[in-house]
């Protein structure tokens, strides 16, 4: 069995990382409706993907309100795809 990468065998993470695979990019307000997560949990968690080289979190305003940005990098997307992988190690091949 191959190792499974800490950063994303988090549900939260994990979830987050999928919405932007699919999407390449997305707002803060998509991703906390679509995970159904709170603001601040969702915060503490992109921020640990971000500081893995995962995603880039860009802020900016939109009609003079915050706007946050997630897009996934090239890293990230490399080590969603070697998690999924990986994982499929931990199931015997028929």
């Amino acid at each position: 069995m191959k190792p499974l990468d800490p950063i994303l065998h988090s549900q939260l993470r994990l979830a987050i990382m999928s919405l932007l695979v699919s999407t390449e990019k997305a707002e803060f307000s998509f991703i906390k409706e679509k995970t159904g997560a709170t603001s601040g949990n969702l915060s503490v968690q992109m921020n640990k993907l971000k500081d893995a080289g995962y995603l880039t979190i860009k802020k900016s305003f939109k009609d003079n309100y915050p706007l946050t940005t997630c897009t996934i990098t090239k890293k990230g997307r490399k080590a969603f795809e070697s998690y999924f992988d990986n994982l499929k190690s931990y199931f015997p091949e028929n």
